[in-house]
Order: C-alpha cells, then structure tokens, then sequence
C-alpha cells in the first residue's frame, strides 16, 4: 500500500463581464521609454490578437476582490468532491497580488487570502492550516506539490488558484490587453492504495539570474500617470523566448525521470499565456522525442481565447472545465496521464504529471 493525492473535485469562477477586444481600439499606448505608440488601434489590436489568440476576456465586477473569486470557485469544488468545508485540513491560496480594490490600489495580504477563504467557507477549526503561494503564473502548480508532499491518508485539501489581474496592469501598455481575472478551485485527497493513480511526479525550477526581471512592477509607461502607483509589466519578447527554451527540457526531465515518453500522455494542460506561445512550446516539447504531431488529436484544450490569461486561475479552471464536460472534446478517462506546465515571473518553472 502506498499513499497517493487524488483530485476529488474542482470548480472554477469565470467572472460575467466579457471584454471584447473593441474595448482597447480607442486606448493610447506607450511604449517602455514613454514615447506614444501612433499606430492605428486597429492595427495594434489584430497584430494583438494573432500573436495571443485573445478575443476577449474577464473582469471581477468592482465590488468583487480575489479571495471573493477564489472563494465561489471552492464552493463548486467541495461540491464537487461531496464533502463538507469542515472536513478540510488545508487551504492553499496562490495569487500574486492579494485583494487589489478597484478604488484602493494597494496590495491586500494581510490576513493571507487562504485564511480569509475559510472564514468564508465558515470554517472554524484550529488544526487547519492556511497559506498563500506567490510563484508567479506557476503558483498554484506549486501549491499542490506543496501540499501533496504534506498530506496524510484521509486528509483533504483544498488548493485554489484566483487573481484579479484588471487592477494591476498598466492601462497605457499594450500587454494590458492579455490580462483577465478570474479562479479554480481543486479538492485533493490523500488515500492509501495499491493502484498507480494520482500525482506521479513533478518538477520545479527557478532562473533568478537575469531572467528575474523578465516581469516586474514599476510606474506606468505614460510619463504623465501618477508614477507614484506601480503597475505589472513584462518582456513579453524575453519571456517568449525563455518559455520555448526551459519549458520543453523542464517537462521532458519529469517524464524521463518517471521513465515515461510523451507518447504514454493523454493530454497537455499548460498555463493559457498566449496562444502561439504556448503551441510553439508543444511544437517544441514534440521536436524533443522526434514526433510531428501529439499523441492524440485532441491533446492540448485552449482557453485563452475566450478567458485571456488570468495567470494562477487558468490550469485549475481547464480542470474544472474538463472534469464537468464543459470544454469537450476534451474529457479525462480512466488510466489517462496528463502534463501540467506553467511558466511566470521568477523566472519559474513547474510541472507535474496526474493519472485519473
């Protein structure tokens, strides 16, 4: 017998307000040294959505902060999982930038998100453990392996991935338009078992060399902006390059290390950052092992197009998704092992392989 991490249950939040990409064709952008981008909003806008994939994304309504988000995503996942909150002996948070209020634009961390999703999710027990993850877009793929390296048999936890990334770009860089918000919610149970099931592995990586800033905070790109308030900003040439390079060799190291080929996975769910990226990274993963296409047809679900990129949220959503049969074709059966993969600010890597 041997103890295995199970996904008992999952569920997300998708915020309602969809903003379309018309949304941005009358904004002014700057570049990174202050100077006015001139070209038309139209132009800017289709070159964006070819690069990304990106037509549209979510905002959390103003009266709605992250733990909000993360908290009626946990809901759907004890649901899911048929348990009750109570019977939780972890709450693991990742985010990056706390409760960001719309009209209050300072970092919210104090108490930890996690703590104030179990006061929401009315939990009152002392032997509960609650901690947030900050580790960039790769937070909540940390999060679990933290967790799970935890865990005992009869233990569940509850790891959540939430971020309201509308409150912390810089509304005069044309990156802004990547960003959305949004949360995903897994159940994990710890069992003792002699079936090969469950988390088989992971990997994690961090490059704080001169790739640490790759992504980082500092005033808006409009010189004439209250420079006092700092904004998220990123080398999205940098960390597209970076990704193509570590992502690939990151996921191959797992699955030699497990003694497994890519061709033995069912599926590649990878952090929805930008969608030629993120195609040019299986293209990338498939070169490795002398393959031109992936082992099945449908291999890789996308979400950005639809949801953007809410960093931390987007892997536990696609769970969530697929789990409840809401982005077929995509479904886990029995005996499938899927790649999770993300990549974010660190620069840090991570990946783990689950076989329902």
């Amino acid at each position: 017998m041997q103890t295995r991490i199970l996904i008992a249950g999952a569920g997300t939040y998708i915020p309602e307000t969809r903003i379309l990409n018309d949304y941005f064709l009358r904004k002014t952008f700057y570049d990174k040294e202050g100077n006015r981008i001139v070209r038309p909003g139209e132009d800017i806008v289709k070159k964006f959505e070819d690069i990304t994939g990106i037509k549209e994304r979510r905002y959390a309504r103003s009266e709605e902060v992250t733990s909000d988000l993360a908290t009626k995503a946990s809901f759907q996942a004890i649901e899911d999982a048929q348990i009750q909150p109570s019977q939780l002996n972890y709450v693991v948070v990742a985010h990056n930038f706390g409760d960001v209020r719309p009209t209050m634009p300072t970092l919210d961390m104090v108490p930890s998100l996690a703590s104030r999703v179990a006061r929401n999710l009315d939990i009152e027990n002392a032997s509960l453990i609650t901690y947030d993850i900050a580790f960039g877009c790769p937070g909540w793929i940390e999060g679990v392996i933290n967790v799970i390296n935890r865990m005992k048999p009869g233990e569940y936890a509850l790891v959540v991935g939430a971020e309201t990334l509308s409150r912390v770009y810089d509304p005069y860089d044309r990156d802004s338009m990547i960003f959305s918000d949004g949360a995903g919610a897994v159940v994990l149970k710890a069992i003792e078992t002699e079936r090969d099931v469950g988390f088989l592995g992971w990997e994690s990586r961090s490059y704080a060399g001169e790739t640490v800033s790759y992504l980082y905070m500092s005033p808006s790109y409009k010189k004439d902006h209250d420079q006092s308030r700092l904004y998220m900003h990123m080398e999205g040439r940098k960390v597209y390059e970076f990704a193509l390079k570590e992502v690939p060799s990151a996921i191959k190291g797992l699955l030699d290390k497990k003694g497994l080929h890519l061709k033995d996975t069912s599926m590649f769910l990878i952090h929805q950052a930008n969608a030629k990226m993120d195609h040019a990274i299986l293209k990338r993963l498939l070169r490795l092992y002398g393959m031109k296409k992936p082992p099945r047809e449908y291999y890789m679900p996308m979400t950005i197009q639809s949801l953007g990129n809410s960093s931390v949220a987007t892997i536990p959503t696609m769970i969530a998704l697929i789990k409840h049969k809401k982005l077929l074709p995509y479904e886990f059966e029995p005996g499938d092992i899927v790649i999770m993969a993300s990549v974010g600010a660190g620069m840090n890597i991570n990946a783990m392989l689950y076989k329902w």
